[in-house]
């Protein structure tokens, strides 16, 4: 004989508690309504992230289990993403044409500055002879 049978129209004999979210774990629900009718027992608050929408709602629960909660939106936020960086970094480079204009400046500061380093070698030979 079976003494572990319960009928069907008896089901205040089973729980009816819904699991709670332990650790880091994410408690989903669809909507705000499953969010009102989430159980939470007396003196805890539970994170509820909804399924549909952006929001959570922090569920909170009295010492005499009196349910209160409140509402988060949240948003994410737009992000740079890699190849806007790159291209952003690629602004800062010279071009070839940039470089040999460069180069060039570069040579004849070069040629300017030994001509005027031969001009004045004869000139300290001659200071002192």
């Amino acid at each position: 004989m079976n003494y572990n049978y319960f009928p069907a129209n008896y089901p205040y004999l089973m729980p009816q508690t819904q699991p709670q979210a332990q650790g880091n774990s994410l408690t989903w629900v669809q909507g705000i309504e499953a969010a009102k009718a989430w159980y939470v027992a007396p003196n805890t608050t539970v994170a509820l992230w909804d399924s549909e929408t952006q929001a959570i709602y922090l569920k909170s629960a009295d010492a005499s289990g009196m349910p209160s909660m409140k509402i988060l939106d949240y948003t994410l936020r737009a992000t740079e993403s890699h190849v806007e960086r790159i291209s952003e970094a690629k602004t800062d480079y010279l071009t070839r044409e940039d470089l040999e204009a460069v180069l060039g400046q570069i040579s004849d500061l070069r040629d300017e500055l030994d001509n005027l380093s031969i001009r004045r070698a004869p000139r300290k030979k001659e200071v002192e002879e």
